[in-house]
């Protein structure tokens, strides 16, 4: 027994492996159908690395992250061996006491308490709270990792930066030996993004254990020591960070040569499906004029501020402008809600997905149908079950929605998965005008390829589309004509063909 101690005391002091899942498997399985997330993964986690897991949308990384946060169980036959203790991840309140912690994308704290209150919550002993403790405890865990914020401010009232890195707190405070990152740098400004950098770097001289999930090949790059590569719920290697280029960790990922869109671009002749004449609201845009014709892609890009959103957050109802004149077809359009503009045939698909896109708890075929439901009902308003369950398989096959299960609940979903999803409820309607803003936020490689040939080949079926980006590649990718916005103000325009990220940005600046 002494000897089993000592060499587990060795092996946390020296290095030895920490984490070790053992032909881990997991099926999700329906009344109909089942697949396997995660099949046969094996992997040695050693002590004080970073290890950068990727893969496409699908590939089982959402998954792996679950089971090692005790969501999920294996199926029977697989494990997880801890290098430092013998407890068992049964649970979520299990795997936090073996020294996981996982800080998801979407930030699992209490806005409405402080962030002293965020740290120790969940280790409070005792039936009464001692305040100043608790004030020690988390200027403690704010210090050791150079966290300059004052501990009783409400954690709603900082930045999503600042909450990333109370939430990293967190973790150190409950002694975390391992610390899950879920595409930490989704949400966060350029300055943010690199005081995490720091601060991942500070975990590793501590000698804790990161697993870095992202989509973001540069991030994996600047601060893995290796790279796990999952494919279609397997895994496929786990490789030295030098070991490998950008385009062998992307034929890795895909298993196959990925197609990127190389259409050229140039204005339609299509009929103009929408025009905005002077539009302004409250100083949020101001004379705002704008065309879209039918079977054009038309990108709208502009720094932070700019009013990009709000413009097209009012074509499609969600605000009212001002002044000005909206028309659909040449004809003028009064516009006062988003369902008001789904019935004229306008779209929005949202730049937060989990806030405004989805309704976590249900299932992927409930909200591919949600906005049919008439459609869907007969005269007695009762489910027509075959219909909706043939939308749902149409959009699966043709949207390539994995896994291909429509009772799973959609929160249990790959982010770009999920926006699949998205994209096929307002594709359901049979819109003429689709605005997507940010369409490929927070997903992989792989499905931002997929979504941004879905992109085009809407546009070749004769709709009209808005793609409202940051991201100056994907406006390039996409566009066929690109539209610039200064603080409220569109104040260029230009063809694809003739633009590139500098002449973009000198009018955006």
């Amino acid at each position: 027994m002494l000897r089993a101690v000592f060499m587990r005391l060795n092996n946390y002091l020296y290095g030895e492996n920490m984490i070790e899942p053992i032909n881990v498997t997991k099926t999700f399985r329906t009344e109909h159908d089942s697949v396997e997330a995660v099949s046969d993964v094996s992997l040695e986690i050693e002590k004080g690395d970073i290890y950068g897991i990727i893969g496409l949308s699908g590939a089982g990384k959402s998954t792996l992250i679950k089971i090692l946060a005790g969501v999920y169980r294996p199926d029977k036959g697989g494990e997880i061996k801890l290098g430092w203790t013998d407890t068992a991840i049964t649970d979520p309140i299990a795997s936090i006491r073996a020294g996981i912690s996982v800080i998801y994308q979407d930030i699992s704290l209490f806005p409405n308490l402080s962030i002293e209150e965020n740290i120790c919550i969940g280790n409070v002993k005792g039936a009464f709270i001692n305040r100043t403790e608790q004030r020690r405890i988390a200027q403690d865990a704010l210090r050791i990792l150079g966290i300059e914020v004052n501990p009783s401010t409400m954690l709603g009232d900082v930045s999503i930066g600042v909450q990333q890195l109370v939430a990293i707190a967190k973790a150190v405070h409950f002694d975390a030996k391992v610390i899950i990152m879920d595409e930490p740098t989704a949400s966060l400004s350029s300055a943010e993004v690199n005081r995490l950098y720091e601060i991942v770097e500070k975990l590793r001289e501590r000698g804790i254990t990161i697993l870095y999930i992202s989509h973001k090949l540069e991030e994996v790059f600047r601060l893995a020591d290796r790279i796990t590569v999952l494919r279609d719920g397997h895994c496929i290697g786990t490789y030295p960070k030098s070991s490998l280029s950008e385009e062998e960790l992307v034929s890795k990922m895909v298993g196959r040569h990925l197609e990127i869109d190389d259409r050229k671009k140039g204005k339609t002749d299509g009929d103009v499906i929408l025009e905005l004449k002077g539009l302004s609201r409250n100083k949020e845009y101001e004379d705002c004029s704008f065309m879209l014709k039918a079977g054009e892609v038309v990108g709208v890009t502009g720094l932070v501020g700019a009013g990009r959103s709000e413009l097209f957050q009012s074509v499609f109802g969600i605000s009212r402008p001002d002044c000005g004149e909206i028309l659909l077809h040449g004809k003028p359009a009064t516009i006062f809600s988003p369902k008001n503009a789904i019935k004229q045939g306008i779209v929005y698909l949202p730049e937060n997905r989990l806030l405004q896109g989805i309704i976590p708890k249900q299932s992927m075929k409930a909200n591919l149908t949600v906005t049919i439901m008439a459609q869907i009902c007969n005269n007695l308003g009762f489910f027509k079950k075959e219909s909706e369950q043939q939308i749902c398989n149409d959009y699966i096959s043709s949207l390539d929605i994995r896994p291909p299960l429509p009772e799973m609940r959609i929160e249990n979903m790959s982010g770009g998965n999920q926006q699949k999803v998205v994209l096929g409820k307002w594709l359901a309607t049979n819109p003429s005008v689709f605005i997507a803003d940010e369409p490929t936020a927070g997903v992989d490689i792989g499905a931002k390829a997929e979504i941004h040939r879905i992109i085009r080949k809407l546009a070749e079926n004769g709709m009209g589309v808005i793609v409202i980006s940051s991201e100056l590649p994907e406006i390039l990718a996409v566009s066929d004509r690109i539209v610039i916005m200064k603080k409220g103000h569109i104040v260029g325009e230009m063809d694809a063909n003739e633009a590139t990220q500098e002449k973009i940005m000198a009018q955006a600046l």
